[in-house]
């Protein structure tokens, strides 16, 4: 898949010229870079095989990226938290982060536009000091999303907070956004797309 990237606090300065940051961000960008239009369509189908109901890309990329990002030593569904009242069955996701390594978090924000100032804030939740114990010290963060293209190729929900959303919120949570943060913004399939009324992949010709 191809991305857009757009760094919060010198994230990019501070990623290239930081080896243990770089060496796990490339970790991350090679893995979106692997999924290729074929991945996609295969993982598409198997989800309505399980789920009939599912009428966008979101849950496809979503396995893609957790089946090949634990794969190369990433924590799944880490606990920001090691508090028992935070980590306990029946929090959801809420004080969870889809991705982490030693020194990254990493938030797949394919859900409602109403959860994006969440999402921003997770990471530095997990990296700055607070008053309960931590299970992750993040150092960077990252926030996988979908770009107005991919919402409309994908036929991903309407409600649903893209990249370019996203980035209008840098501005006023600055103070909040405490850690360097990437925003990465993935791209449609270059080879289909998905109807919206029949939810069948349509090639381009």
């Amino acid at each position: 898949m191809k991305f857009q990237e757009h760094f919060h606090r010198n994230a990019g300065t501070i990623i290239k010229n930081t080896e243990k940051y770089m060496e796990e961000y490339l970790l991350l960008t090679e893995t979106i870079t692997s999924i290729s239009d074929k991945d996609i369509v295969e993982e598409f189908y198997k989800v309505l095989e399980k789920q009939p109901s599912k009428k966008s890309l979101s849950t496809a990329i979503n396995n893609l990226l957790k089946i090949r990002l634990v794969k190369k030593g990433w924590k799944s569904e880490a606990h920001i938290f090691r508090d028992k009242e935070y980590v306990e069955t029946g929090t959801g996701n809420t004080w969870r982060l889809d991705f982490a390594k030693e020194t990254m978090s990493v938030e797949v924000g394919f859900n409602h536009g109403g959860n994006i100032a969440h999402n921003l804030i997770k990471p530095t939740l997990a990296g700055e000091l607070n008053h309960v114990e931590k299970e992750i010290q993040t150092e960077i963060a990252v926030i996988i999303s979908a770009t107005k293209s991919l919402k409309i190729a994908g036929n991903f929900d309407g409600a649903i907070g893209e990249f370019e959303k996203i980035l209008t919120y840098l501005k006023p949570y600055n103070q909040y956004l405490t850690i360097p943060t990437v925003i990465i913004g993935l791209e449609a399939p270059e080879t289909f797309f998905i109807d919206k009324k029949t939810r069948d992949v349509v090639y381009k010709t």
